[in-house]
């Protein structure tokens, strides 16, 4: 029995020592020459799957899902550069959620990223979270190494700091395979977001084990879903920059000037419109637009027209990202947020998020969201204006949608329940979009008496949009 016992130390001692004898540089080291990363100067792989819409989805809930039908990356892991191309399909029958569905028929995707001395750490991700990518990147990176238990089983994590001043982690198996490669970017509406992609069923393909199966989540919920069917190890890839031009990117075109709707109410253009009203003793804003950037734009432009007045009231049409992700420099304005009452507890928890790799307005003010909530209907007036606030009934765009009507001006207010955001006289979609024609069918429940319909998404041309090209969308007559 002593000799067993003491046997059992050694065997121990032993375990202990091997385990402490490794190093980051060793489990790097062992992983790339397992998965043939230390000679893989370029890689190309191909297959089929899913990407789906980030924060396009239910409130709160999967977004919504794209076929892939053919799906082919190239990564120069020494430029480094990488370009993918895909060809997607509608993947939601019927449509749910945003993202520009209806899609109809194919459409081809390119995306081109050569990384130089200022690209984000975010726009890289697709380089360095592959599983070959991140053993090149934390052997430059002064990695470190722990062992670590998930999902019952015992990891190497290998750990590097990010330009972003995030980790970055990459758990290695027992066969020296990295199966999981997880790291946090800064998100508008996130704030510190994790970004995970899962690899597994690793195959050989001339040398290189490469997975066939990889998983990427951000934000929680899936935005890839790739089955891999072939991989060319260093396989020729000049990537050159999107439109064969020289790969700067020009000047952002400043913001055409406001327009004077009527008294008092104000339309601030750039893409996306935004409402400001001059009541008597505050402003109303509708919609903080799609980014901080952008909210900050709209809240200088108020305070300009309206001056010497608070902003108390941000009317939110939904939580999709794109007309969510400037409303945190209004709650640190002090605004109330209006909103549809399921909107609430998602819009909570992205006022509390943390935003400690990119610190932004609310995160610096230190300031708490208020809220009004709306079910059916809701009307703001100061005894001149009149915004009348109606929930979309029956879309499967967004369960919380609302549009405005101004009855006044005889004006639609419309939250993608219809977006204007394409050429004059387009024909009429086939099939036609469900989302316009539940649009007019609230508006013919409503018996609302419109002149003038302003989308969120504004046209390029700015034309002056009407009932007649809205029920043309829909193919519908009045």
């Amino acid at each position: 029995m002593l000799k067993k016992s003491v046997m059992a130390v050694v065997l121990v001692t032993a375990t202990s020592w091997g385990v402490a004898a490794q190093d980051a540089g060793t489990v790097i080291n062992d992983a790339s020459r397992a998965m043939g990363a230390d000679k893989l100067k370029t890689v190309e792989f191909s297959g089929s799957g899913a990407d789906f819409g980030m924060g396009q989805g239910e409130n709160p809930g999967p977004y919504p899902r794209f076929i892939n039908k053919s799906y082919t990356r190239v990564i120069n892991y020494e430029a480094p550069a990488t370009h993918l191309t895909r060809i997607r399909l509608q993947g939601e029958n019927p449509p749910r959620g945003g993202a520009n569905q209806p899609m109809r028929g194919e459409t081809t995707q390119n995306q081109t990223v050569i990384v130089n001395a200022n690209t984000p750490w975010p726009q890289q991700l697709d380089i360095w979270t592959t599983p070959h990518g991140f053993l090149k990147a934390a052997a430059t990176r002064n990695a470190t190494f722990k062992s670590q238990m998930r999902g019952g089983k015992t990891y190497n994590v290998v750990s590097f700091m990010a330009p972003n001043k995030a980790m970055v982690n990459g758990y290695i198996n027992d066969q020296n395979l990295v199966e999981r490669v997880e790291t946090w970017i800064d998100n508008p509406m996130f704030g510190d977001m994790l970004v995970e992609v899962d690899y597994s069923l690793y195959k050989d393909f001339d040398g290189v084990k490469f997975p066939t199966s990889i998983v990427q989540k951000q934000g929680g919920w899936p935005t890839l879903e790739l089955t891999v069917a072939d991989v060319k190890p260093n396989a020729p890839a000049n990537i050159k920059p999107a439109g064969g031009g020289g790969g700067g990117q020009g000047q952002q075109a400043a913001a055409p000037p406001p327009e004077k709707v009527a008294e008092g109410m104000y339309l601030i253009k750039g893409g996306h419109g935004s409402l400001v009203f001059d009541f008597e003793d505050y402003i109303v804003v509708l919609e903080g637009a799609n980014s901080e950037e952008r909210g900050l734009h709209v809240i200088a432009e108020a305070k300009r027209l309206v001056p010497n007045k608070p902003i108390r009231y941000v009317v939110n049409t939904h939580t999709h990202f794109d007309h969510a992700s400037g409303l945190r420099p209004f709650v640190a304005e002090g605004a109330t947020v209006i909103t549809h009452e399921v909107n609430r507890p998602f819009l909570e928890r992205v006022f509390s998020s943390p935003h400690t790799l990119n610190p932004d307005t609310l995160s610096r003010s230190g300031k708490r969201a208020r809220f009004e909530t709306m079910a059916d209907k809701k009307v703001l007036t100061d005894g001149n204006h009149v915004i009348e606030l109606y929930h979309q009934r029956g879309t499967r765009h967004h369960p919380g949608l609302i549009f405005a009507y101004l009855p006044k001006q005889k004006i639609l207010y419309a939250g993608d329940g219809y977006n204007a955001n394409v050429p004059a006289n387009n024909p009429t979609p086939n099939p036609v979009g469900p989302y316009t024609v539940n649009m007019v069918e609230n508006v013919k429940r409503l018996n609302l008496d419109i002149d003038r319909i302003i989308s969120i998404h504004l046209p390029p041309d700015d034309r002056r949009v009407t009932l007649e090209e809205m029920l043309n969308a829909a193919g519908m007559s009045e």
